[in-house]
């Protein structure tokens, strides 16, 4: 159709002639008025005059003309320094870091233009030749657009606020210039051929871009700040690779398809299948995507880490708790592993006699970890030192505070464990945080040991928090439990009058002599049992044993196997002679607490065993099941906590008072429990002769320093 052919060439004339007033205007604008503070004054300057002459070539030479090109080349240049320069308002040289590799790459490939136009002018007459120059053209232009967009979006994002309101003219225009590249080359390469329609408008949008540009060029626009987003950042890196993998991907295909024939199909075909499993294989891998953000923080950043971003997750993950998530202590580590890109974590927390136990594992079920994971002694060198310990130089030999000594076998020896991290809260250790090492192999260096250290803290106090709120709830529910205690106290005490009372009234005015008899001994042994009880209820919590004597243990635990056969199935294994200190009443009923536990965990067919042994200052007693078992994190916060129970209607009482009765006759109770494989609970005492060298010792330290004090 010529007429409208016609028509398209004389509103393309127009547009580019009203581009080139438009831009040369906008130039001289901000020449006289424009802020000459501004970083970006010149390349924006240079940029309008390119752009004018560009317009005025294009009206009279027409968009195929080398002079266009080149001068098109110079202006997207120009453009691409001024978005630099805006980067580089601030004056600090770390917020270019990020955005130098970006501004050269899109410089090199603007710089491929020349090239392209040298190779179509030597070989321009070969028809699939020029439109495979005329695709690498669009496809560059389109690379080049697509970068200086993202560099503006991250410009505009990473601006202060106050910023963005005089940065708000300047990158309007900008964008529209690019965006206008990106869609009129993208159709160039899709159709083949330049598109009439856009291209005719091409020079009169480019001018109105270039007014904004003057509107945004003047005296309020200076002082501003950019602060460079790294998450931005990291999108725009992995925009340049995929872009940079489409393009050597486009640039092979189309040189094999040079060869000709089945042989160039046949080996575009294989690159296009092995291009596409590489991309599947590589870029959705959690190890490569690792590499690469390692790599960026390490050489675009001044900081391996982004303390806010760091802050605002660590907070979201500790403070993101419901029915469904993972409990308190798995989130305290997975907040800290989280920093670290460790893809796994424990913590451990101190017992009673200052030696830590696990309490939580995150994401790590293969290791290890025994019942009593470190001595005290490591708890106290931790406490004292506040020292993040590098397990790396442990294995190493690198001793900085005596570690090297306390650091237990089984950490030492796991190959994927890296750091243990303390948790203090006013010089108050309440637990470690032990890392696993991070999929993308490096070295702890001083930003992890403070950012570890300050988060430890803060987690340190959110556990003792956490803590204080339990202990008051526990207080709370002692309170109704001893007010109902002491109601069920009086009733029973009632109850023992009551039968004593019928005892005595039956043996004056009894009958049958055998009747009587046989009830005068129901009724006897029911009040003793009564008053039994009262008593154990009386001296309740009072923290001491009354009656401390010898026990037999192997005698106990026969007796207790008598009692419970009929019941299930109770055998002894092992019955060494050992004889402890201990009150028996007390003892029987701690033991028959902790073999009920054992048969409720249990199936019917599988017996609890007992197991008596001595290691010449202890005695001990197991009660061994192969039943459900439990969990760690329950051992440590639940099993001997008040009315908190594992079982459906359990009271949650027994466990706790079977410890309290073993801790006040002088002993302990250790536990050791597999969810699926079984628990073993270990009453432990002392021997009687033990505990009098224990005495004499005291003694004859005592009289000595009297002595001495007498002397003096």
């Amino acid at each position: 159709m010529p007429g409208m052919d016609t028509f398209i060439q004389y509103v393309g004339l127009a547009s580019y002639l009203a581009g080139a007033v438009l831009s040369a205007g906008a130039g001289l604008w901000i020449a006289r008025y424009g802020d000459r503070s501004r970083p970006d004054r010149l390349a924006v300057l240079v940029a309008c005059g390119l752009t004018a002459l560009w317009c005025s070539l294009s009206a009279s030479f027409g968009d195929g003309e080398t002079a266009v090109a080149l001068t098109e080349t110079a202006r997207n240049l120009a453009l691409i320094v001024a978005i630099f320069c805006l980067f580089s308002a601030d004056g600090r040289d770390e917020s270019l870091k990020p955005i130098r590799p970006v501004i050269l790459t899109l410089v090199l490939v603007e710089l491929f233009h020349p090239i392209l136009l040298m190779f179509d002018a030597r070989f321009g007459a070969y028809p699939e030749l020029a439109q495979l120059t005329f695709e690498v053209t669009a496809v560059l232009h389109m690379l080049v657009a697509i970068g200086a967009l993202v560099l503006l979006h991250n410009l505009y994002a990473g601006a202060a606020a106050s910023s963005r309101r005089i940065l708000r003219w300047s990158g309007i225009a900008l964008a529209g210039i690019f965006a206008y590249d990106l869609n009129f080359f993208t159709i160039a390469y899709l159709s083949g051929a330049e598109p009439g329609a856009f291209g005719m408008l091409r020079g009169l949008f480019a001018g109105a871009m270039v007014v904004l540009l003057a509107f945004g060029s003047n005296e309020t626009s200076a002082g501003l700040h950019f602060r460079p987003s790294r998450a931005v950042t990291f999108q725009t890196l992995s925009l340049m690779v995929i872009g940079s993998y489409l393009l050597v991907m486009f640039l092979v295909t189309r040189s094999l398809a040079v060869l000709g024939g089945d042989v160039a199909r046949v080996s575009q075909v294989a690159f296009l299948v092995v291009g596409i499993i590489a991309a599947f294989a590589f870029l959705p891998s959690q190890r490569v995507r690792g590499w690469f953000r390692v790599m960026a923080s390490k050489h675009l950043f001044q900081h391996r880490y982004d303390y806010r971003e760091e802050w605002l997750r660590f907070t979201q993950t500790i403070g993101r708790g419901s029915s469904t998530s993972p409990s308190f202590h798995q989130r305290a580590v997975q907040a800290v592993a989280d920093i670290t890109d460790s893809p796994a974590g424990l913590l451990l927390v101190p017992n009673e006699e200052a030696q830590l136990e696990l309490s939580a594992r995150w994401k790590w079920p293969t290791i290890e970890v025994p019942g009593v994971a470190a001595e005290y002694a490591l708890s106290g060198l931790l406490e004292q030192h506040h020292h993040i310990i590098d397990l790396d130089q442990v294995r190493s030999g690198q001793d900085l505070h005596g570690e090297i000594a306390h650091v237990p076998a089984w950490l030492a020896e796991a190959e994927d464990a890296w750091a243990i991290v303390p948790l203090i809260h006013f010089d108050r250790l309440v637990g470690t945080i032990v890392l696993a090492r991070p999929r993308i192999e490096r070295r702890l260096d001083w930003e992890d040991f403070d950012l570890l250290r300050v988060v430890g803290q803060q987690l340190a106090s959110y556990l003792a928090e956490q803590s204080g709120q339990q202990a008051l709830m526990d207080a709370s529910r002692f309170d109704e439990f001893n007010r109902r205690m002491a109601f069920v106290m009086h009733d029973i005490k009632n109850l023992a009058s009551q039968l004593s009372l019928l005892s005595t009234n039956a043996q004056k005015h009894a009958e049958n002599p055998d009747f009587r008899a046989d009830m005068l001994v129901t009724l006897k042994k029911s009040s003793e049992k009564l008053n039994g009880l009262l008593d154990r209820l009386g001296r309740y919590g009072s923290g001491q044993a009354q009656t401390v004597r010898d026990v037999e243990l192997g005698g106990l635990a026969s007796g207790l196997s008598e009692r419970f056969k009929r019941v299930h199935p109770v055998s002894i294994t092992r019955t060494d002679p050992v004889t402890v200190l201990a009150d028996v009443d007390a003892l029987e009923q701690a033991l028959m607490h902790l073999i009920q536990n054992a048969i409720d965990a249990s199936d019917d067919e599988l017996p609890i065993y007992l197991n008596i042994t001595s290691d010449g200052l202890h005695g001990q007693i197991d009660v061994i099941d192969a039943g459900s078992g439990m969990s760690p994190e329950f051992v440590r916060s639940g099993l001997f906590k008040p009315f908190v129970s594992s079982k459906d209607g359990g009271f949650g009482i027994g466990a706790f008072e079977a410890r309290e009765m073993i801790k006040a006759m002088g002993g302990r109770v250790e536990v050791e429990s597999r969810e699926g494989l079984g628990t073993r609970f270990s009453v432990i005492l002392p021997l009687p002769e033990a505990v009098r060298l224990l005495e004499e010792t005291a003694q004859s330290n005592s009289q000595t320093n009297s002595k001495t004090n007498e002397a003096a």
